[in-house]
């Protein structure tokens, strides 16, 4: 048996206690180690779908690589010159507001495109942010050469009404046309904030904007005859609508555009549960479409990024109408009697853009013949009194012909193409009578009962005008015939 050398029985006890000192963080490593392999092995059975590709993981970190921090090496600090000037150092941390925000691309023709999203609104009114954009062809061995690339423009269509982001349509011209073959493609845009927000840097964010998968390319798009005659862009809805009030507008409306009409609803929130109940039968006959836009409360825009609701909807429909309206759902439409909104339209079809005359009604007074059966009329039915007060100057509505405008308004489009005529001159052929408010109420509207063809309310003067009451029994037909009984129930 061999003598034990001096000192051994001490690091024995030294590598207990090492090891006894560590025993937590070991116990933690092994734990860790553990469920590392028991992934693995779980992850050979997930289907084959679930699998993580390079592109979903240049997915996850290109926000971080697209907008680069100052590195360690750029931060400065205070630095005393041999002048005796203290010169500060500033440190940037995080970003106030994303480069480009996009909703919707669109084809404008063979050759054009319009992409319409939001941007920071400081960086437009205050520097000069370029845009480009470029052609991708899925098939590039065969088509290397048709890679193109185009400066772009930008429309600012919100009046300057914007926030902390503001609407921008891109307008993407080629010179020629893209993707004719129908192999496919993606469209990129190029957003570079050219030195504004921070003059050291020149970021450039390159947005995959539209991919066109082979064989979807519908040229005769641009030039067949649009599917519908007349189709309504709604701005942003929100709040506690009336479902009364919502049943009252469609039915209304649907008579008044016909068969060949269409309705673009944008649920910013309104469209709670009743207010879905109403507009389902007309979703079912397909005069109704139903966009969710509750994420673009995210970015703070204007008015529920009413502006960008509304170009959007104008570039995803631009070739699928003839005429598009842009009003409110308290907003009811009118041509005369023996006239029809066909007849209308035709007289001014020279024009791509016609503005309406608004006929301000009264959201409370009501005439006392119906204070017993206030309850069971509809609105437009019983708030009969118009305001007639002079001097003012009242917002006016608006309908284009799409293919001749590259951005819209909410009360009138400022960008109309070449030799695109407007017109205001439409008195005496439509108009719309205005009932503020109403579809927020959830309540009875009529609040005072009044026994006059005139009356002076709130220091305001008012006529009594029956021009919509008096459809109101044919407007009640039709939507029995066309959706039945179903919507008898509906309150307030």
């Amino acid at each position: 048996m061999g003598k034990e050398r001096p000192g051994g029985e001490k690091q024995k006890r030294m590598v207990v206690g090492v090891v006894c000192n560590f025993a937590a963080e070991l116990k933690l490593l092994l734990t860790a180690l553990l469920l590392l392999c028991t992934l693995v092995t779980l992850l050979q059975f997930v289907p084959s779908r679930f699998t993580i590709s390079a592109s979903d993981l240049r997915f996850c970190i290109s926000p971080i690589a697209a907008s680069p921090s100052p590195s360690l090496s750029d931060t400065q600090s205070d630095d005393l010159l041999s002048s005796g000037i203290l010169r500060r150092a500033f440190h940037p941390y995080g970003a106030a507001a994303y480069n480009f925000i996009t909703m919707g691309t669109y084809r404008g023709g063979p050759n054009t495109f319009a992409i319409v999203g939001l941007a920071s609104k400081p960086l437009h009114l205050y520097s000069r942010p370029a845009y480009q954009c470029q052609w991708l062809p899925s098939n590039t061995k065969q088509n290397n050469t048709n890679i193109t690339s185009s400066l772009a423009y930008k429309i600012l269509p919100d009046w300057g009404y914007g926030r902390v982001y503001t609407v921008v349509v891109v307008n993407c011209t080629f010179s020629h046309p893209v993707n004719l073959d129908n192999s496919g493609g993606t469209l990129l845009l190029h957003a570079s904030t050219s030195g504004g927000g921070d003059s050291k840097f020149n970021l450039t964010d390159t947005i995959p904007a539209l991919t066109e998968p082979p064989g979807t390319f519908n040229l005769s798009l641009f030039t067949s005859k649009p599917k519908y005659d007349y189709l309504y862009c709604g701005s942003s809805l929100y709040g506690t609508l009336s479902p009364q009030r919502v049943r009252e507008w469609i039915a209304y409306h649907v008579r008044l555009f016909g068969e060949r009409s269409h309705f673009v609803i944008h649920d910013a929130g309104g469209v709670h549960e009743e207010v879905l109940e109403v507009l389902k039968p007309w979703m079912e006959l397909g005069y109704v479409s139903l966009q969710d836009i509750r994420e673009q409360e995210r970015f703070d825009g204007y008015y529920h990024n009413q502006f960008l609701v509304v170009n959007d909807c104008l570039h995803r429909y631009k070739f699928m109408a003839k005429w598009i309206f842009f009003f409110d759902v308290d907003e009811y439409i009118f041509v005369p009697p023996k006239t029809t909104l066909s007849s209308v339209l035709d007289s001014l079809s020279d024009y791509s853009q016609i503005t309406i005359e608004q006929m301000p009604m009264s959201n409370k007074l009501c005439h006392s013949v119906d204070a017993a059966k206030r309850h069971r009329k509809w609105g437009f039915e019983k708030l009969v009194y118009r305001d007639v007060k002079r001097g003012l100057r009242r917002d006016r509505k608006y309908a284009i012909q799409p293919r001749n405008v590259y951005a819209t308004g909410v009360h009138m489009s400022q960008n109309l193409g070449a030799g695109a005529k407007t017109t205001h001159k439409t008195e005496g052929r439509i108009k719309y009578f205005h009932y503020h408010g109403t579809i927020a109420q959830r309540r009875e509207p009529c609040r005072n009962l009044v026994n006059s063809t005139d009356i002076n309310f709130e220091n305001n003067p008012f006529v009594l005008d029956t021009t919509l009451r008096d459809l109101a029994g044919s407007v009640k037909k039709f939507e029995l015939k066309m959706i039945g009984s179903r919507l008898y129930n509906t309150r307030q």
